[in-house]
């Protein structure tokens, strides 16, 4: 039986219907308060009958700070694939996201020693990488650097990362996977959140780099290196190195809205979000702009997918070909609501 933990989110129910549709026998940990619904609806994109899909998931409620439920959880578990994690850039989350991400993995990586588990899957991220020399690509070879620019959301990762390294001392049989940016449908309002800014008419781009990847080449490659006899160690996912001008420009195009048009320099993002925090205050809001978006939207990070490509035999979606697929579904989403 195999375990995997942030299953209503955006990657995790994406891989839910790659193990599922491969018949594989999966239970999935879901707190009280979240909805499965979603997880059918990411299923009805890609198949037909994707609600009756669905159906062969074995939720199970628990809360990866709650020992004992996740006790229940493992039961019987043989592989254990770890997605569950807080993302958030706002400063009201900091706590929150601090504790689950790295006391939660802490706790499970416990557990999956203690009970034997045969193999365990951590979904990092690229932000817990250092930044190669002379802003060149970023390979798993380049290691933390505490920095200012770092967000609370990468010290957070970085926290749980070395949890699952410290188990790998202890004899935890894991593999990391250290995705860039993931691209994917039906999280509108949150992970997906960058085409619904773009179909409501964004306005303004930065010069800054990223990497990206389809939700769908994540779950591939982590099914992959699950399957294959490849551990204690760490691989980058990440299809693309893209310019948020030239990412925004493409989700314009295939959602039919006009390019955003203004440059907004370092010092103009400064400003936006300081003023974007004092609006929240005053309003009880949530900020759209924070200091660490502020800040990774300028910044130049670029990364290599050579070490996947050489471990597995893999090709990546092309960002274009991803962005136009999302669009699509968004569209679809969408009809008779703009």
């Amino acid at each position: 039986m195999i375990l995997v933990t942030g299953g209503t989110g955006l990657l995790g129910s994406h891989l839910l219907f790659d193990l599922i549709r491969q018949g594989k026998p999966v239970r999935a940990l879901r707190r009280k308060t979240s909805d499965t619904a979603r997880v059918s609806k990411v299923f009805s994109y890609y198949t037909p009958d994707g609600s009756s899909l669905a159906n062969n998931i074995e939720w199970v409620e628990g809360d990866l700070l709650d020992f004992g439920s996740m006790e229940n959880a493992l039961e019987g578990i043989t592989k254990i694939y770890h997605t569950g994690a807080v993302v958030s850039f706002d400063p009201i989350d900091h706590k929150t996201m601090l504790k689950v991400n790295t006391e939660g993995t802490a706790n499970l990586v416990n557990l999956a020693i203690s009970r034997g588990v045969e193999k365990f899957c951590f979904v990092s991220s690229v932000a817990t990488l250092g930044r190669a020399d002379n802003d060149g690509l970023t390979s798993e070879e380049d290691y933390w650097v505490p920095s200012r620019k770092n967000s609370v959301y990468a010290i957070s990762k970085y926290g749980a990362e070395r949890e699952v390294w410290r188990g790998m001392e202890e004899g935890l049989n894991a593999v990391i996977i250290n995705p860039s940016i993931i691209l994917g449908p039906g999280f509108w309002n949150h992970n997906s959140g960058l085409f619904r800014m773009v179909w409501e008419g964004l306005k303004f781009y930065t010069r800054g780099i990223n990497g990206y990847v389809d939700v769908r080449d994540v779950s591939k490659a982590m099914i992959s290196l699950m399957e294959r006899d490849i551990a204690g160690q760490r691989f980058i996912c990440s299809s693309e190195n893209v310019t948020y001008e030239a990412l925004f420009k493409m989700m314009a195009h295939f959602l039919d809205k006009p390019e955003p048009a203004f440059n907004v320099p370092m010092g103009l993002a400064s400003l936006a979000w300081r003023a974007e925090t004092l609006k929240a205050f005053l309003t009880g809001s949530r900020p759209q702009i924070t200091r660490e978006m502020a800040i990774s939207a300028t910044q130049y990070y670029t990364y290599t997918n050579q070490k996947l490509c050489e471990a597995i035999p893999f090709t990546f979606i092309p960002v274009e070909q991803s962005i136009r697929d999302i669009c699509a579904l968004f569209i679809q989403d969408h009809q008779g609501k703009a």
